[in-house]
């Protein structure tokens, strides 16, 4: 499974504190808030509203939260934030991309180089490792929607691209411009999803050892922790062995 999967699996299995909740709530208020002031603030004629309202009610942020981020694009807030995608270089060579979405470049840059530097890696120019990645789209369900044949038969139906069935659950993966279309014949199909998102899927990975995946979770870890860094991702490939030690 692709790094990013198997860091989200890492995530889950950690447990998210009440702090580290509240700033995930936060992240995905804000990209709910951009979305409705760049769109229509009705998710059904706004594609990336209703993928961020679903990923938030994925992720069990409250109705009510939902419908704030919503009303807040409608007062004016969310008018000065602007997105950033930052590449580089974390530890074993390792490439990293940060979204980030801020309402000041010059702190964001700074932050985001400042972690690299203290986390054993560095920052690059834009384009240095983004090669490495496509911009897909990403739908995952639980294991117990279906066997493989079943879930592979309603991605192909719903135009996805490929499908990854393991006993941790299904990730679909489909054109970044096909997502919302796939994510709405995949719903039909096989009711909701866990997680319906834009992702950065490498087409290449580097492979690291246990002290090496200590090191990237600790940049990783860091990098998110900053407010105006919206998700992290990287072309890491670890055995299982190496990710259960973690």
């Amino acid at each position: 499974m692709a790094g990013h999967s198997k860091w989200a699996n890492i995530q889950h299995r950690k447990g998210r504190q009440d702090a580290a909740r509240s700033k995930l709530f936060s992240k995905l208020s804000k990209e709910i808030t951009v979305a409705a002031k760049m769109g229509d603030p009705d998710p059904d004629k706004n594609p990336r509203l209703r993928l961020a309202v679903k990923e938030a009610k994925s992720q069990s942020v409250p109705k009510d939260v939902i419908d704030r981020a919503i009303k807040k694009s409608q007062a004016g807030e969310g008018d000065d934030y602007e997105e950033i995608r930052y590449e580089g270089y974390g530890p074993n060579g390792v490439a990293v991309i940060v979204e980030a979405m801020t309402d000041n470049r010059n702190r964001t840059a700074s932050t985001v180089r400042s972690t690299f530097s203290k986390n054993g890696g560095n920052l690059g120019e834009t384009g240095s490792v983004g090669f490495m990645f496509d911009r897909k789209g990403e739908v995952t369900y639980l294991a117990e929607v279906g066997d493989a044949d079943t879930v592979m038969m309603a991605a192909i139906e719903a135009g996805a691209e490929d499908v990854e069935s393991s006993e941790d659950g299904h990730v679909i993966w489909c054109a970044d411009t096909d997502l919302n279309d796939v994510s709405t014949a995949l719903e039909a199909e096989l009711g909701e999803s866990e997680s319906t998102k834009l992702v950065w899927r490498p087409t290449t990975t580097t492979e690291m050892d246990l002290e090496g995946m200590q090191k990237l979770m600790k940049l990783i870890d860091a990098l998110e922790d900053d407010d105006d860094v919206q998700r992290v991702t990287s072309n890491f490939d670890a055995s299982d062995e190496v990710m259960d030690q973690l």
